[in-house]
């Protein structure tokens, strides 16, 4: 494990680090920890910065499940699942924009039942 870690984002459900000594990235998210080397750190950005979050809402319509978004990993039995929330704060972590103070509809997890 690294011992000067450089923080170079953060958010209610992760961190983005990087070591200086050795530039290995380490991206702690929930439950999940990954460690890149450069050029597997810049792809993992660009594949969750193009994730089409309405395209995985779509295609799985079902109110049951309630994480959509596959994230593929290289071993084919394991395949890491995130809703709309936690895939935009995963994308905020890589992204140099601030999220805005102000909320959306969309962040609400919340299945509004009428009466």
């Amino acid at each position: 494990m690294c011992n000067q870690l450089k923080t170079i984002a953060k958010s209610k459900s992760g961190k983005l680090t990087k070591c200086i000594n050795c530039n290995i990235f380490h991206l702690t998210f929930n439950n999940i920890y990954f460690e890149f080397n450069e050029k597997h750190f810049y792809q993992f950005k660009e594949y969750v910065l193009n994730i089409e979050i309405e395209y995985w809402e779509q295609k799985y319509p079902c109110q049951n499940v309630k994480r959509k978004i596959p994230l593929p990993t290289l071993h084919q039995n394991l395949i890491l699942i995130f809703n709309r929330q936690e895939i935009t704060e995963l994308q905020l972590l890589f992204s140099k924009k601030k999220k805005s103070a102000f909320i959306n509809v969309d962040d609400i997890d919340y299945t509004f039942i009428l009466n």
